[in-house]
């Protein structure tokens, strides 16, 4: 009666744990030398038309349309890479567009303390990025740095200290 009873409860244990366990695989495939990631932004895919126009282009019949990531990734000599990542919305969920790194923090050798966007009230309904990437480039520095990462509606980038 006991074995049947705590064969049971082990039984009954892995039934439950089993979907845990598959819905922490995502999480789990992230490197742990990821500090900080910050999704924001907007960006649309356009095409101009004969009159001059400019419309959603069309990928299936749905606009080629999507947000962007900023993402540190730590170093083993404690400094970060930065990386700026174009995703698309798709039927199946977000789809990796394009990743970049962004050499002017690489070459700057930065200890990444935070990445925040703009706002934090969700997506924006215009095209375009700002975030504040917060580092230093001495570890002792007891005060961060602040500089920013602005993707304009164009699509042009750039990337300087904050001026508060």
């Amino acid at each position: 009666m006991i074995k049947t009873l705590v064969a049971t409860t082990f039984l009954a244990a892995s039934i439950f744990c089993a979907p845990a366990q598959a819905q922490t695989s995502d999480i789990d495939a992230l490197p742990a030398s990821v500090i900080f990631v910050a999704s924001s932004g907007m960006w649309e895919q356009t095409a101009k038309m004969q009159d001059g126009a400019t419309v959603p282009q069309t990928n299936g019949g749905e606009p080629t349309r999507g947000y962007y990531k900023v993402v540190a990734v730590r170093q083993g000599d404690g400094t970060a890479r930065i990386y700026l990542q174009q995703l698309a919305y798709t039927a199946d969920g977000p789809s990796l567009v394009e990743t970049v790194e962004l050499e002017e923090f690489t070459q700057m050798k930065v200890y990444v303390t935070d990445i925040r966007p703009e706002s934090s009230s969700g997506a924006s309904n215009v095209p375009g990025l700002f975030v504040t990437v917060h580092l230093k480039t001495d570890p002792t520095q007891t005060e961060a740095d602040a500089w920013t990462v602005l993707i304009d509606e164009l699509g042009d980038m750039k990337i300087e200290r904050a001026s508060n």
